[in-house]
């Protein structure tokens, strides 16, 4: 099963993509493997329009490549600065309508559930979510941008949260 994470923004946004292999009768569960990660980055000097059409296409591009099964993206439900949010939310909108259009099954996570399915702890900081990405998906480094590692702590969640 292929899933797609996203962590939404206007300026960058995070990407990553994974594919769960279930292991039937295999001590250790199921495995997760890195197959992409990356990140959307839109120029200021465009329209808004411009800049979620950008996003909206990337994220069309992505679905086609990769045919996830599943895009997970993440749900701020609250905001410390309201000019953010609003951006934010008009990003996430365009990447549900991506996934819409090619009838891909959504699920949407908290920062908090995320930290909380990939370390354990709700309120891990980003170094320590960082390292469990690498550690989970074997990878030689944490994936850069941020943004990106994001992204993928977004899909690894998804798919232990929701036992895909």
């Amino acid at each position: 099963m292929i899933i797609l994470g996203i962590d939404p923004g206007t300026a960058t946004t995070g990407y990553g993509v994974i594919r769960k292999i279930k292991k039937t009768g295999v001590k250790g569960g199921d495995e997760i493997k890195c197959l992409d990660y990356g990140i959307i980055s839109t120029n200021p000097s465009l329209s808004d329009g411009e800049r979620l059409k950008k996003i909206h296409l990337e994220i069309s591009r992505l679905i086609k490549k990769h045919k996830p099964m599943i895009l997970a993206v993440e749900n701020i439900y609250f905001f410390k600065n309201l000019k953010t949010a609003f951006p934010v939310s008009q990003a996430k909108g365009v990447i549900l309508l991506a996934a819409a259009d090619k009838k891909i099954l959504t699920y949407e996570l908290t920062p908090l559930q995320a930290k909380m399915a990939i370390t354990g702890y709700g309120r891990a900081d980003k170094k320590q979510v960082q390292k469990m990405v690498k550690v989970l998906l074997n990878l030689k480094e944490i994936p850069r941008p941020d943004d990106a590692s994001d992204a993928l702590a977004i899909a690894i969640a998804c798919s232990f949260m929701h036992r895909l």
